[in-house]
C-alpha cells in the first residue's frame, strides 16, 4: 500500500510554496489509493511558533487536505532518534566532533549551499577539544537512485558532503536523522516533496542503508519563487495562504504541478478533478519555477 506523507516545519503559516508541496504529495497518495500522513517537524525548537502547527492544521482541513491518522510530532519521539543513533554508534560508524561552525566556514561549498566538512575529527578529538556533534561517517561508493520528477541523479557523500552531524552541538538531532527514522516508523513508502531537499536525499537513502530501513521512491517537485528567485518562505515575506480565496490558491497550485483542471470550479470541485486526474509526468522537470500570478479562475 502507498503511504505518503507530509512534514512542515511549524515556523509559520502555510504560504503557496508549502502548499505546492502538501497539494502534490497529497494527490499522489489519493490517486494510488494510499494513505497520506502528516508529520509535524519542530525539532528546531528556536523557529517553531507556538501558534503555527494550529494554523497549518486548519489550513489544510479548510483546503479540503484530509490527512490519515492522527498527527505525529517529532518532538516526542526524541527516544526513537536516540535508539537509531546508538545503534549506528555501536558499529562504529559515528564519532564525536569538537568543531565549530566558524571553525569550518572556510571549507569548501557544496552543491547545497552547505560547507563540506573537512574530516577534522574523524580520527578522534584534536587534544583539549571537547565534543560538541555526533557526525556520520561516510563512505567512498556513490548513491544513486532515480527521482520520479528529476531523474537519476548521483551523489559521492565523501566528497560533496563530508561526514554529516546526527546530534547537534545544541542537543537537538538532526533532521537528516529525524526524517529517516520517521519515514521508516511511519511505514512511508514514497516522498513527494521541494526540490530544496533534493540535495538531503543521497543522505537519507545512505542512513536508510546502514539502518536496515526500507528505502522510500522519491519526487521531488519544483520549489516556487519569488520575482527576484528566491524560494517562497516566512523570510523571504511569502504571504500565508488566504482561506477565503481556496478555489484561486489551489487553482494556482495546479497550475504550477502542470496540471490543466477546467475554469470555474469550486475548491471542492476542483480537488475532486485533481485526485482523479493527477499526472506526475505533467509536472515540470525543474528544481525551481516562479509562483504564477494570483489571477482568479474562471
Amino acid at each position: 500500500m502507498y503511504v505518503g506523507r507530509f512534514a512542515p516545519s511549524p515556523t509559520g503559516p502555510l504560504h503557496f510554496g508549502s502548499l505546492v508541496a502538501a497539494l502534490a504529495s497529497y494527490l499522489d497518495a489519493r490517486a494510488a489509493g494510499g494513505r497520506w500522513l502528516l508529520r509535524i517537524e519542530d525539532l528546531d525548537r528556536p523557529r517553531v511558533e507556538r501558534a503555527a502547527a494550529g494554523a497549518i492544521l486548519r489550513q489544510l482541513e479548510s483546503l479540503g487536505l484530509q490527512w490519515d491518522g492522527e498527527p505525529v510530532w517529532q518532538s516526542r519521539r526524541a527516544a526513537l532518534y536516540r535508539a537509531a543513533l546508538d545503534a549506528l554508534a555501536r558499529r562504529g560508524l559515528t564519532y564525536p566532533c569538537g568543531c565549530s561552525r566558524r571553525e569550518i566556514a572556510d571549507s569548501t561549498l557544496g552543491a547545497d549551499g552547505a560547507r563540506i566538512y573537512p574530516g577534522t575529527c574523524r580520527g578522534g578529538l584534536p587534544p583539549g577539544r571537547l565534543a560538541r556533534a555526533t557526525r556520520l561517517r561516510t563512505g567512498s561508493e556513490p548513491i544513486r537512485f532515480v527521482d520520479r520528477v528529476q531523474g537519476e541523479l548521483v551523489q559521492a557523500l565523501d566528497r560533496e558532503v563530508g561526514d554529516f552531524v546526527l546530534h547537534r552541538a545544541d542537543g537537538m538531532f538532526a533532521y537528516q536523522l529525524a526524517v529517516v527514522v520517521d519515514d521508516a516508523a511511519q511505514g512511508v513508502t514514497d516522498v513527494v516533496r521541494g526540490a530544496d531537499l533534493l540535495g538531503s536525499t543521497a543522505r537519507q537513502i545512505y542512513l536508510q542503508r546502514l539502518l536496515g530501513y526500507p528505502e522510500p521512491r522519491y519526487a521531488h517537485v519544483p520549489v516556487a519563487v519569488n520575482a527576484a528567485g528566491e524560494k517562497l518562505s516566512k523570510q523571504t515575506g511569502a504571504l500565508a495562504i488566504g482561506l477565503a480565496q481556496r478555489e484561486r490558491e489551489l487553482a494556482r497550485a495546479l497550475a504550477f504541478l502542470g496540471q490543466e483542471p477546467p475554469r470555474g470550479l469550486g475548491a471542492r470541485e476542483l480537488l475532486d478533478w485533481a485526485r482523479n486526474n493527477w499526472r506526475l509526468e505533467r509536472v515540470p522537470r525543474l528544481r525551481a519555477a516562479p509562483a504564477p500570478a494570483e489571477a482568479t479562475p474562471g
